[in-house]
């Protein structure tokens, strides 16, 4: 009998997973719950979410005797009454307290569990007590030899990536294990890892490396066409910055074009000074980019290393894109170490002069393991135990982990708030959508749908500020008591 492994997608309270207030919707108006409860079944409905890519890899080596099945807890609970020989649980720092509560649990059903991913690359001790294994690094090679263990009786405590692997050599990827009909696509591609800029911000370097580690351009084309055999819907490439290796990103995209697939990417704004490269993302089929804008503040980007694109550059970078027929998704951090109450005007301009489709207004997320979380912590700014790592949660702008430099808490928490009632709402999502290069369905779906999350974000920030004075006010009046005794 075959023994039986299940790889764990753990899904956030909050963004495309969630749409829920992070303090619970019970004293929030009937209708409010009502309409959250509707945004959630639809983002359900019009299959938002994305495969785990990298479960899908995992998934994808095969070993005599082994039959892997991948939970993606964003669709249902964790099927605690089939019969498992191992749970392997990638572990997210924002995450980490959700994947031990479940590891605890499989484990007190004396079900063995194996923890991985990039939160236990980084923090292995503190997740040792709730794991029988741990798998360190990336684990395209240490995956087949784990199983291999599995099989054959002798599965060691630790499993460690020694060297980064060679993605060179042939790997391909398998959907086997998907339930295909989830999701809004199943062709995830990553062409490679590994970035060479070093925003204090990322934890890419961090876990991939600054090298640049590419796949065969031959693999890639054959998984391609093989996934579009497969399913006809639109590609996702996942690389952080797809653009980042002019020649390999020309000769790959350049070999694609015959193919006529529609695809969807990540990249930076300099990809507005490469026209050669612009124009065979756009003949092969590109429809959208996320481009990491991150701040227009020439002291935030020199503060927090962004040094992809000079501030001076970005706009018309953007226009560039556009002009290619490209839909673009701008990412903003609001809230860095050179922003000032001045910063949401600059940007709320910078929208209207490029005609963004979709902005993205992010707060700060000082993610354990980065360089602008050891300098927070050190300078005493963080609002979330440092010594925890899994105390960090991912939210969708929903709570503030720190304390920004230039700005007092309650001003920037009503900044932002007032920021992006300005930049969303159902009038500026409809413009959006009409004016949109392509895609135009896509981009008023994403600006309608960014319209309702901000308004949560608004609402869990204001909550968050009321119970951080409260608490002021009780550790006050507790002072001033014991002063009086």
């Amino acid at each position: 009998m075959n023994r039986q492994v299940a790889l764990v997608f753990l899904p956030s309270d909050s963004g495309v997973d969630g749409a829920r207030s992070i303090y619970g919707e019970g004293k929030l108006p009937g209708p409010v719950r009502w309409f959250n409860d509707t945004v959630r079944d639809l983002i359900r409905k019009t299959q938002f979410a994305i495969p785990p890519l990298g479960l899908m890899i995992l998934s994808s080596v095969e070993v005599a005797g082994v039959e892997q099945t991948i939970c993606d807890l964003r669709f249902e609970p964790f099927p605690f009454d089939r019969r498992w020989d191992l749970v392997g649980i990638s572990v997210q720092t924002g995450l980490a307290a959700r994947a031990f509560a479940l590891a605890d649990e499989l484990r007190r059903r004396k079900i063995p569990v194996v923890l991985g991913g990039p939160h236990v690359t980084l923090f292995p001790d503190s997740c040792r007590p709730h794991a029988d294994v741990l798998a360190i690094g990336e684990a395209d090679d240490l995956w087949k030899e784990l199983l291999l263990d599995l099989v054959a009786g002798s599965l060691r405590t630790e499993y460690r990536a020694g060297t980064l692997p060679d993605l060179s050599l042939p790997r391909p990827v398998s959907k086997r294990s998907l339930e295909a009909g989830r999701y809004f696509t199943t062709n995830l591609v990553q062409t490679g890892r590994g970035c060479p800029y070093h925003c204090d911000f990322c934890n890419v370097h961090v876990l991939n490396g600054h090298a640049l580690r590419h796949r065969r351009v031959a693999d890639l084309v054959e998984e391609v066409r093989r996934f579009r055999e497969e399913d006809r819907r639109i590609f996702f490439f996942v690389d952080d910055s797809i653009n980042a290796d002019q020649p390999f990103a020309l000769e790959l995209f350049t070999r694609l074009e015959p193919l006529g697939i529609r695809w969807f990417g990540q990249a930076t704004t300099a990809l507005g000074q490469q026209p050669k490269l612009l124009d065979a993302f756009a003949r092969s089929g590109c429809q959208a980019l996320l481009v990491g804008i991150e701040s227009i503040e020439p002291a935030s980007r020199k503060a927090h290393r962004k040094t992809q694109s000079r501030s001076e550059e970005l706009a018309g970078n953007i226009r560039a894109i556009r002009q290619n027929g490209i839909s673009l998704y701008g990412s903003f951090i609001y809230g860095l170490d050179g922003d000032t109450l001045a910063t949401p005007a600059a940007i709320l301009d910078f929208i209207r002069e490029t005609r963004l489709d979709v902005p993205g207004i992010n707060i700060l997320r000082p993610n354990p393991g980065t360089k602008v979380f050891d300098r927070l912590r050190e300078e005493g700014r963080l609002l979330f135990d440092p010594d925890d790592p899994a105390s960090f949660r991912y939210t969708f702008g929903q709570e503030m982990l720190y304390r920004p430099k230039n700005i007092p808490l309650d001003d920037f928490i009503a900044s932002y708030s007032d920021l992006t009632r300005k930049v969303f709402n159902i009038p500026n999502a409809i413009r959006r959508g009409l004016d949109a290069p392509g895609i135009k369905p896509a981009v008023l779906f994403f600006n309608l749908f960014y319209s309702h999350l901000y308004s949560l974000s608004r609402h869990d920030l204001q909550r968050q500020l009321e119970r951080m004075d409260a608490d002021g006010e009780a550790s006050c009046a507790s002072k001033s008591i014991l002063r009086e005794g």
